[in-house]
């Protein structure tokens, strides 16, 4: 019998009065793990058909630089890519540094990303970290998750972006098509975003953390989407557990452009 991943705590043998052998006032044994119903070998053939796929997948927001990255997730909240995209491509021409931005302003900032949500506050957040680079950084993107963290504007998910797009390390941030995925697949199931973070890490392979970001992103976009699932475009359907599934047939595994959805199903 194939093992599936996670371990229960062993039980603490009782005497007949109860007690443990440390005595009574022993701490419980933590909580046990749940168990996902996926093996490695599962797991691991999930994100290789991801990578063939998608080689080199890419994130949808426009930017030429760490900056304009950073710039671009952090107007991305309650925003779609699209949306955010069509904002920046002009404030972008005009402002692609830390110093230019703080230059421009935040009166002027807030002009040019009017049609994004929340964009009076956005615009001070990007306003006050574009200062906060020129006066504490040189005018550079923090390179690490700490840094990162203490500009205005940027929470664990941003850094967790601009750490992964712009500088290649193996982060991986929860959005609301991730802690979907992680839910409905039976991945990494948990309430947070912090707790389905922690859940992949533990499961996806190390030779694929580098982009599963990004295949997750574009998987539950195009694919696992949140109202109907198309599941004769998937190339797991096999191997996926989710309940709402339609099909375990999996779709022809063929290479994609970095960042497009597959091409529509005949059902869809």
């Amino acid at each position: 019998m194939t093992e599936k991943i996670g371990s229960a705590t062993p039980l603490v043998k009782r005497d007949g009065s109860g007690a443990s052998p440390q005595g009574r006032s022993a701490q419980r044994p933590p909580a046990r793990r749940r168990r996902i119903p996926y093996t490695r070998a599962e797991i691991a053939e999930i994100f290789r058909r991801f990578s063939v796929q998608r080689p080199e997948p890419k994130g949808e927001l426009e930017h030429s630089n760490p900056f304009t990255l950073l710039v671009a997730v952090v107007l991305s909240a309650q925003a779609t890519d699209v949306g955010v995209n069509k904002a920046t491509r002009e404030l972008f021409q005009i402002a692609d540094t830390p110093k230019k931005m703080a230059a421009l302003g935040e009166d002027a900032i807030r002009e040019h990303i009017r049609t994004i949500g929340l964009y009076r506050n956005k615009a001070k957040n990007v306003a006050a970290l574009a200062r906060t680079l020129v006066e504490k950084h040189g005018g550079e993107v923090p390179r690490d998750r700490a840094g990162l963290e203490a500009l205005p504007g940027v929470g664990r998910k941003t850094a967790s972006v601009v750490l992964n797009s712009a500088f290649g390390e193996e982060t991986l941030a929860v959005d609301t098509h991730i802690l979907r995925l992680g839910n409905r697949l039976k991945l990494a199931p948990g309430k947070t975003p912090e707790a389905v973070e922690a859940g992949l890490l533990k499961v996806i392979p190390q030779a694929y953390l580098r982009h599963a970001h990004h295949w997750l992103i574009l998987h539950g976009r195009y694919v696992c989407k949140a109202r109907k699932p198309d599941c004769e475009a998937c190339v797991i359907a096999d191997l996926c557990k989710a309940d709402i599934k339609t099909s375990d047939v999996p779709a022809a595994l063929v290479e994609l452009p970095p960042g497009l959805p597959p091409e529509p199903t005949a059902s869809g």
